[in-house]
């Protein structure tokens, strides 16, 4: 089953691995010349506390797939059997555990670790694609939540119903930003592969292999950065890797169900998302503290407009 948190520290510890601009510069350089298979492998060698967010769109899933070859491939050099991907993840791990010692098999299975963040309002497609993720490659998945809430009904109990319309920011940081700092907390995340891509345009256009977050220093990975949609759908099929079938249907990225829809425009796989609103990124690729910022603020605001409110009413009485 997955693996649900809930703590409060959202702050993160320092990163070991510090580069500099002209660090990165260099780096990106080098990486622009390899294929996404040598990225992955020279980051799960090279970059201390990495990790693998996903809201399991197609690129994260062909990252995940790539990194589960890579470690197959490591396993056999080292002339050690993996753990089989066609195992189920739902048994128990300890039985898992106990059955693969016995039949020679190494224990130790997929080494990045995988981050879902569930917003609470996924498409059921997209739950039920985490499932058969965790089947296929057997592999635990980090599930994160909106703080103090398991469900829909959680959240709207406390922030009401349709937040994304009344105040999209504050939707974002408490869905998305949040539970996605609480994740690199607890792991001791201090790298984090993500599936963005150029083709996506938008702010995405101009993106880099190898990214520092300003102000955290927290490296970011985007290893697929160079593809286009064609070329991850056409691994999707080559190697048969699980994927959304929402895809079928016309969707190419895939968020939330009441701001996503098939994409509109072909040449922008993009165009599904956020329809009639000036924004191309959810959140969690923005700068963390200018938003934690304007998201304390507006809190603030609510906070002093309820109580003029009830001090009104008070008077009133």
């Amino acid at each position: 089953m997955p693996e649900s948190t809930a703590t409060n520290n959202t702050q993160g510890s320092a990163p070991s691995a510090v580069f500099t601009p002209a660090h990165l510069k260099f780096i990106n350089t080098k990486l622009e010349k390899l294929s996404p298979e040598k990225i992955i492998e020279w980051a799960m060698i090279s970059l201390p506390g990495l990790i693998q967010t996903t809201a399991f769109g197609p690129t994260g899933l062909v990252i995940l797939d790539m990194i589960n070859r890579i470690h197959i491939d490591q396993q056999a050099a080292a002339n050690v059997h993996p753990t089989p991907a066609s195992s189920s993840a739902s048994e128990d791990e300890d039985d898992q555990d106990i059955r693969f010692k016995k039949s020679g098999y190494n224990t130790q299975r997929h080494p990045v670790p995988l981050v879902f963040i569930d917003t609470l309002y996924h498409f059921q497609e997209t739950l039920d694609l985490a499932q058969r993720v965790q089947d296929h490659y057997n592999i635990p998945l980090k599930v994160y939540k909106p703080q103090d809430c398991d469900s829909t009904e959680d959240f709207e109990r406390v922030y009401g119903q349709q937040l994304w319309e009344k105040d999209d920011l504050s939707y974002d940081y408490l869905v998305k930003v949040e539970p996605g700092r609480r994740s690199y907390q607890e792991l001791g995340a201090q790298a984090v592969i993500s599936g963005r891509r150029r083709s996506q345009k938008g702010d995405r256009a101009h993106l880099d292999i190898l990214e520092a977050e300003p102000g955290t220093g927290l490296l970011k990975l985007n290893p697929l950065a160079t593809w286009s949609f064609q070329q991850v759908w056409t691994y999707l099929r080559a190697y048969q890797v699980p994927f959304n079938v929402l895809l079928d249907q016309g969707y190419r990225s895939i968020g939330d169900w009441h701001s996503t829809k098939p994409a509109t425009n072909h040449d922008d796989e993009r165009s599904g998302r956020w329809e009639g609103k000036q924004k191309t990124e959810c959140g969690l690729h923005v700068d963390y503290f200018k938003m934690r910022a304007e998201f304390q603020a507006s809190q603030k605001k609510k906070q002093a407009l309820l109580a003029a409110q009830q001090e009104q009413s008070a008077v009133a009485v």
